[in-house]
């Protein structure tokens, strides 16, 4: 590709300056695939540059984890190393900055017994109670973003050979990233103020509900009254702004966790822990799952809503439009923070305190009063297409139309 290294010194300049926004004497953790060796020295070298005090980087190796799960004693999967846990723990106490470099491998957990891929999930998300709030809550700076592998790139480009499919999947980074672009920082920086333009108009009309149709949709989401619209980054507690995933396109809030009515059907798959999860629905009455399908990963999807009782509603509510650069690539990426910024979507589990006005001040019993769903997990699942078409309604019952055919009518 020409002028790889300039568009991999853009992106990597992003990510420290506007995703994590590093300060000065601030510690970063950087969790990352062992196949990203060149991209991961750039944001090092680029943090030690913006002032970092210290960058650490813990390596993963999918297959490592494959044989875990695969071979592991049961006892082994149901505990999750207190090291680490308190490792996380207090690099959030200190206020670090924490990058997660995301790409799957769609088919990883293939032939994976979903029961133990559950208890480990469910072991991890237990230890790390505490460093998962940090993050929700927005205490914590934190940001996801991806690179290409052979394996993730062989599902997104099925025909090509490896230097040319590898090729392809990091000119789309690039360009759905803005690192392409002449002056990224200055992209983003539009960009935002764009995302923000629409959060305000929703915080200032203060929707009572959304009502979804289109194929196999059919369903009712009600919002708390003190609801917030989020997007374009958030703020952590020390005051700094950041931008928790790169590329994003999506305004999100909370749905009230006893309001959501009706069925919503799947419009992507969902890779989940290494298994895709296909053209399924998911019915709700008075918030709480009562019925699901799926043509493809129903074992898994039955483990994700099994995962707690938090997992039978929903924490998220997220809209993006279908005209995005995301879904204009015409391409699924088996990767949720590509696919989920390509189309509105709903999350089962967590909610964000974020979400609801004065929440970040506010204890779990509060906000659990407010309406706001809390569960060990979080995972977010596609709905929108070209033919989802959604209202808001109005505390005064007046009936607005947010999207037709999938895009934007405000």
């Amino acid at each position: 590709m020409e002028n790889f290294e300039t568009l991999l010194d853009h992106y990597a300049d992003i990510t420290v300056t506007i995703g994590l926004n590093v300060q000065k004497d601030q510690d970063v953790m950087i969790f990352a695939p062992i196949e990203s060796p060149e991209f991961v020295r750039k944001i090092v070298k680029k943090a030690y540059e913006v002032g970092a005090k210290n960058v650490f980087v813990d390596w993963t190796d999918e297959q490592l984890t494959r044989l875990r799960l695969e071979l592991a004693a049961e006892q082994s999967l149901e505990q999750f190393p207190d090291w680490r846990a308190k490792s996380f723990q207090e690099l959030a106490d200190q206020n670090a900055a924490f990058l997660y470099i995301y790409s799957p491998n769609p088919e990883l957990l293939k032939g994976i017994d979903p029961l133990r891929i559950s208890t480990a999930q469910k072991a991890a998300a237990a230890a790390n109670k505490q460093f998962t709030k940090d993050k929700s809550s927005a205490k914590v700076s934190w940001t996801i973003v991806s690179v290409p592998t052979l394996a993730w790139s062989a599902k997104v480009y099925p025909g090509m050979g490896e230097a040319e499919r590898m090729d392809a999947l990091w000119q789309q980074i690039f360009t759905i990233t803005r690192a392409d672009n002449a002056n990224p920082e200055e992209a983003w920086k539009k960009h935002i103020q764009s995302l923000t333009d629409k959060l305000n108009y929703f915080n200032e009309k203060r929707f009572k509900k959304l009502h979804y149709s289109g194929p196999g949709t059919n369903l009712t989401i009600e919002l708390p009254t003190e609801h917030l619209w989020v997007g374009g980054g958030m703020t952590n507690g020390k005051g700094t702004p950041f931008q928790p995933n790169m590329p994003t396109e999506e305004i999100f809030t909370m749905p009230l966790k006893n309001g959501v009515n009706g069925t919503v059907s799947s419009t992507k798959p969902l890779n989940y822990g290494g298994n895709l999860i296909d053209n399924f629905s998911i019915t709700f009455e008075n918030g709480r799952i009562v019925d699901y399908t799926a043509k493809q990963g129903l074992d898994t999807l039955k483990q994700i809503i099994e995962t707690d009782e938090g997992a039978h509603y929903l924490g998220e509510v997220s809209l993006v439009p279908h005209h995005s650069p995301i879904s204009e690539t015409n391409l699924i990426f088996y990767n949720t923070l590509f696919d989920e910024n390509a189309s509105c979507h709903l999350a089962i589990g967590h909610g964000f305190p974020f979400n609801y006005r004065g929440g970040r001040q506010m204890s779990e019993e509060a906000l659990a009063a407010a309406g706001m769903n809390q569960s060990l997990t979080h995972v977010d699942f596609m709905v929108g297409s070209g033919e989802l078409d959604i209202d808001g309604e109005t505390a005064d019952g007046q009936i607005i139309p947010i999207f037709r055919e999938g895009n934007w009518v405000i």
